[in-house]
């Protein structure tokens, strides 16, 4: 039996935190929430805010924080390109000046720390699928440099304070993730496909059609970082998390505009600046480490995720 804990879950109220901090618990931990919701909801939490186990701060990790905890998931920071494309200096701060405030929380606690880093620091790569070892292909100035070299530098000062202070960390490297929760404005692929069929609108891609992704489901993706943390100290990351199988974007828009009957046309945009052609992760090390694979098949997923926009819309209406 686990031994129950004091989790400090940053970006608790948004689409990953959220589910952790419902994940974890009902694994009996106690859960301190903290968000400035930038891009978080309360309606992510609302169904947890009378667990008496539940704790949310309203704050951004920009400003140190003090709190008494065994473990914190640093997973604060906006993720979609709509959002930090919006406000790309105030990303790049939550990316580090976030990132050394919850290490030196860390630091003083001795506590496990895990940062939430993504598939991003791969940039367009030059390697596929992407491997742990693969250093990257990004642009440092470009407009998706705020999440991109703002996440890769979090990391820079992960492994820093472990080699100077000898404190666990983990990292792990997010790819592309859906499921409930997700925002109706998140501006991502999966979620603007399923709110532009279910509205009837018009299914917008950028580019040609061709280019790849691989989609992880929230729930397998929420149960990697879980076994990622309780890991021994000596493994650290970085891991990749997420899904191999991947699939055109033309493809994908074709299966979403199936699943939800929709008769909406599919239109072509120009693809936007920096935008990777091939996205897919090497899991070999997840896989090893952890005995982690995904087990939700993109259809199921997609059913499960269409149910909860569609109710959504419904209650926005």
């Amino acid at each position: 039996m686990k031994i129950a804990k004091r989790i400090l879950v940053t970006g608790g109220a948004g689409f990953l935190g959220s589910n952790l901090c419902e994940r974890l618990l009902k694994e009996n931990h106690e859960v301190l929430c903290v968000d400035n919701f930038f891009t978080g909801a309360r309606s992510n939490i609302a169904t947890l805010m009378s667990n008496p186990g539940f704790e949310l701060l309203n704050h951004d990790i920009c400003i140190p924080l003090n709190a008494e905890v065994d473990e914190i998931y640093n997973l604060a920071c906006p993720a979609s390109p709509i959002h930090y494309q919006q406000t790309p200096v105030q990303t790049a701060k939550t990316n580090v000046t976030g990132a050394i405030n919850m290490l030196d929380l860390a630091k003083l606690l001795h506590a496990k720390i895990l940062q939430a880093s993504t598939s991003e620091v791969y940039g367009n790569p030059a390697v596929h699928p992407q491997t742990e070892s693969y250093w990257g292909h990004v642009n440092p100035i470009g407009i998706r440099a705020c999440y991109d070299e703002g996440k890769r530098c979090a990391e820079t000062f992960f492994f820093d304070y472990y080699r100077q202070h000898r404190f666990p960390i983990k990292v792990v490297r997010i790819f592309n993730t859906y499921g409930p929760r997700m925002s109706l404005n998140d501006g991502r692929v999966i979620a603007t496909f399923i709110v532009q069929a279910l509205n009837g609108e018009p299914i917008t891609i950028f580019g040609d059609g061709n280019q790849t992704r691989s989609f992880c489901y929230v729930d397998d993706l929420i149960d990697a970082l879980i076994r990622v943390m309780d890991t021994d100290d000596a493994f650290t990351g970085p891991v990749n998390i997420g899904n191999p199988h991947e699939i055109t974007i033309a493809n994908l828009a074709q299966l979403i505009k199936e699943l939800v009957g929709s008769k909406s046309a599919i239109e072509f945009r120009p693809l936007p600046d920096d935008d990777p052609r091939q996205r897919s992760p090497d899991i070999a090390l997840a896989n090893s480490q952890i005995g982690w694979r995904p087990v939700t098949d993109l259809h199921e997923g997609l059913l499960l995720t269409i149910s909860y926009f569609d109710k959504m819309l419904a209650n926005n209406r």
